[in-house]
């Protein structure tokens, strides 16, 4: 638990400006069970003054009057209660405020961490996974701020206290009742090393659980098409089992803890009760401190015997610290570059790309060199995994090439912010995403100060009014989680409409018509033909027909441009184009 590597010793020194905070807190837990410990030693100057009255330790501090003892007394009992209630208040609102303030701190900057990680990072994790890490794993820690930080102080201050006052009024019975304690702190430490692997277990299940869930939830019309309710059911229940067998294996290690704590501090009570009352009888201990002996070793018996729950509070929130941390400390593999692009004229350029997304990639881009001037419309064309969609992510900087370099009005897309790059592109993919929220919100998406009209115009452009307007709230209609409500065709349009609104110099298109009818495509292709004019657009399509009209179409097979030329100058060549063009028009 004190390793440098321990996900307590991270998280602490992750929160370092919190400290003040901790240190704030921990000392209202301090205060707070001084003042809970201190009621037992005033029953103990209650029976001292009543059984030795003018002799007792109050008359020997000069308050002869017995009556006056008592109410003595009563005033001390009131202003200590008093104090211990004002204290356990404010330890309960600066814990459970920290607990607020950290796993709020926490979760934003780890969602801020994870829109910066590398696009790979998400193809090789799961949602549900990540979701779990940002909401359930992150309020472990905040279960435990609230709850179990308070009683670990506590538990210590009990036994140093306790341990204090046992000392001073019986060395002898202190070193036998406190004799457990050194064999419960190991066994706290045994507990541990048995417990973490355990938890860290639950957590990874919980994780697999939830994404099953979230996939099994989004892909429903999928399970529900291929009657696969059964087989899905079967899949969730084993996963399930999985999960509750991972936290019954902790638990049981978990719970065998409380009960030898239990058992241990036993022996501490009998060691007080037996010998103590042996050193009243033959007159070395006095009645009020063997009443006050009694009445503390039960104040020290209870915190230990919840020590078993504090610490498997304690293991489940390091085991969900863990998983946020490892989190945190994923490396950012696309580094931020320095420079705004304030202005772009929108010419793009590929110099000398050589590309491939893992060293046994043997796809990706080879010795791509193409220059766009500013204001040309340029299609990417060729067969399936020829590297057409991986030269719209080295446009966007999702990825960067293992030699060579994109550029913008040739500065080096590295050394731009990234933010300020992709402000200037348009973007429009295949696989459309709406979030769930009204069709006004989805367009203005990216551009919050657009106003509706602002939005109509767009949609207007993207031939997406006329039926936005026939929806049951029209703009205002909710559209569903991913766009649900609305047909593929209408979310593509509404996505154009999105891109248009944004008015950027550079629109990148990937098969964006691919969901469309054919009267659409032609109402969108004049659309594009005017919103695109004195803009860049790169565009990507397997319908050739869409892109008929580009000033320029480059053919991609295997990684490299096979060819490029106008539509009317590779039709007459004998190659890869003139073959997919035959195919799609029935010409062969």
């Amino acid at each position: 638990m004190n390793s440098q590597s321990s996900p307590l010793r991270k998280l602490i020194n992750h929160f370092n400006n919190k400290k003040g905070q901790i240190y704030t807190a921990s000392t209202f837990s301090i205060l707070n069970k001084i003042f809970d410990i201190a009621p037992p030693l005033l029953i103990g100057l209650a029976v001292d003054t009543v059984v030795k009255q003018e002799e007792s330790f109050l008359a020997e501090m000069g308050i002869s009057d017995k009556i006056h003892q008592i109410y003595i007394l009563a005033i001390l009992t009131f202003i200590i209660w008093a104090l211990e209630s004002l204290f356990e208040y404010l330890l309960k609102v600066w814990w459970r405020g920290l607990a607020q303030e950290v796993q709020h701190d926490l979760r934003m900057e780890a969602y801020d961490h994870l829109q910066n990680l590398h696009i790979s990072f998400y193809q090789e994790q799961n949602s549900g996974n990540l979701t779990t890490v940002l909401n359930d794993d992150i309020n472990q820690l905040e279960r435990f701020l609230d709850i179990g930080a308070n009683d670990i102080i506590q538990t210590l201050t009990t036994v140093v206290s306790i341990g204090a006052i046992f000392f001073y009024l019986s060395p002898q019975i202190a070193l036998l009742s406190l004799t457990p304690v050194p064999f419960i702190l190991w066994g706290s430490f045994y507990f541990q090393r048995k417990v973490q692997p355990r938890y860290q277990n639950v957590r990874s299940e919980a994780g697999l659980l939830a994404s099953m869930l979230v996939n099994n939830i989004a892909g429903m019309m999928t399970i529900k098409s291929y009657v696969a309710q059964k087989f899905e059911y079967n899949r969730l229940e084993k996963q399930s089992n999985r999960y509750a067998r991972a936290n019954k294996e902790a638990i049981r290690v978990s719970s065998s803890f409380s009960p030898i704590i239990r058992m241990a501090v036993l022996c501490g009570f009998l060691f007080t009760l037996t010998i103590g009352a042996s050193q009243v009888f033959d007159g070395s201990l006095e009645v009020g401190s063997y009443s006050v002996l009694i009445f503390l070793v039960q104040r020290l018996l209870w915190p230990l015997t919840r020590l078993g729950e504090t610490f498997d509070l304690y293991q489940r929130s390091m085991a969900s610290t863990s998983r946020v941390m490892d989190l945190l400390e994923t490396e950012i593999k696309v580094i931020d570059g320095k420079e705004e692009l304030e202005s772009f004229d929108g010419e793009v350029s590929f110099e000398n790309i050589n590309f491939k997304y893992d060293e046994e990639d043997n796809t990706g881009l080879k010795d791509i060199t193409l220059k766009i001037q500013a204001g040309q419309t340029v299609a990417l064309v060729g067969p399936t995994g020829s590297g057409k969609s991986t030269m719209l992510k080295l446009l966007q900087r999702f990825y960067d090439p293992q030699s060579g370099h994109v550029n913008f009005d040739g500065r080096n897309l590295k050394e731009l912010k990234q933010n300020s790059l992709r402000s200037h592109i348009g973007f429009v993919s295949q696989d459309t995403y709406l979030f769930h929220g009204t069709v006004l919100d989805n367009i203005i998406y990216g551009s919050n100060e657009a106003t509706e009209v602002d939005a109509m115009k767009a949609a207007k452009l993207a031939e997406a009014h006329d039926f936005i307007e026939l929806l049951p709230q029209g703009y205002q209609t909710i559209v569903g989680e991913r766009g649900q409500k609305l047909s593929g065709g209408q979310r593509q349009r509404i996505a154009i409409a999105r891109a248009i609104l944004k008015d950027p110099k550079l629109f990148i298109f990937d098969e964006a018509t691919s969901a469309i009818d054919n009267e659409t495509e032609a109402a969108i292709q004049r659309s594009l033909k005017t919103i695109t004019q004195g803009r860049t657009t790169v565009m990507v399509a397997h319908r050739l027909s869409t892109i008929i009209h580009a000033d320029q179409i480059c053919v991609l097979n295997e990684g490299r441009i096979e060819q490029r030329g106008t539509h009317e100058e590779l039709i007459k060549q004998d190659g890869l184009y003139r073959a997919l063009w035959n195919v799609q028009t029935g010409n062969v």
